[in-house]
């Protein structure tokens, strides 16, 4: 199962943790099972963050693939000007 790491603002949605165990093959999937556990974190995620697998960061995300290893962190969007 992958790592996903959410942003601290999102933990309390999480069942209180930014560290979770997740299956799924695609960032798409992910979320899928994120939102089965935990009803809604999906939509808080969606477009609202930016999303690095394995140290690389991805302006599409969502159908990325992502390894059995992988590590994905979902990261507050840096606004800049």
């Amino acid at each position: 199962m992958a790592r996903v790491v959410l942003p601290q603002a999102l933990a309390e949605r999480a069942g209180g943790a930014t560290e979770h165990e997740v299956p799924g093959r695609s960032v798409r999937a992910l979320l899928a099972a994120l939102d089965e556990r935990f009803p809604g974190l999906a939509e808080a995620l969606s477009g609202k963050v930016a999303v690095a697998i394995d140290g690389e960061i991805h302006s599409d995300p969502l159908l990325e693939p992502v390894e059995e290893d992988s590590e994905v962190y979902f990261l507050p969007r840096v606004g800049g000007g």
